[in-house]
């Protein structure tokens, strides 16, 4: 298994456990469901994907500290996290459908 398909399965087997799930649904809702970085422009978005502000990697994603705490996770509209990993010029519509 090469470094790459590691670390994949890694994040599959954490990103399906029931602790990220029940964090990641806890978090959106101590955010109200919105979007942070729209809302600090003033403007109302649904969040939808609760980012780690430090990279999860095959090292750090069994720290809670790390993985599951408040302070490293953001709520992020489609948007704003294709912008957050991507740093390319697309964007994702409403229903997730990439604009080139």
């Amino acid at each position: 298994m090469d470094h790459c398909e590691k670390e994949t399965r890694f994040a599959r087997q954490f990103y399906m456990s029931r602790a990220w799930v029940k964090c990641r649904k806890a978090y959106a809702a101590s955010k109200g469901g919105l979007c942070e970085r729209c809302w600090s422009k003033g403007l109302i978005v649904p969040g939808e994907e609760v980012h780690h502000k430090i990279r999860l990697t095959p090292e750090n994603i069994n720290d809670p500290n790390i993985a599951l705490n408040h302070d490293n996770l953001e709520l992020l509209c489609k948007n704003c996290h294709l912008e957050e990993h991507s740093k390319v010029r697309w964007r994702a519509d409403e229903l997730g459908h990439v604009d080139l």
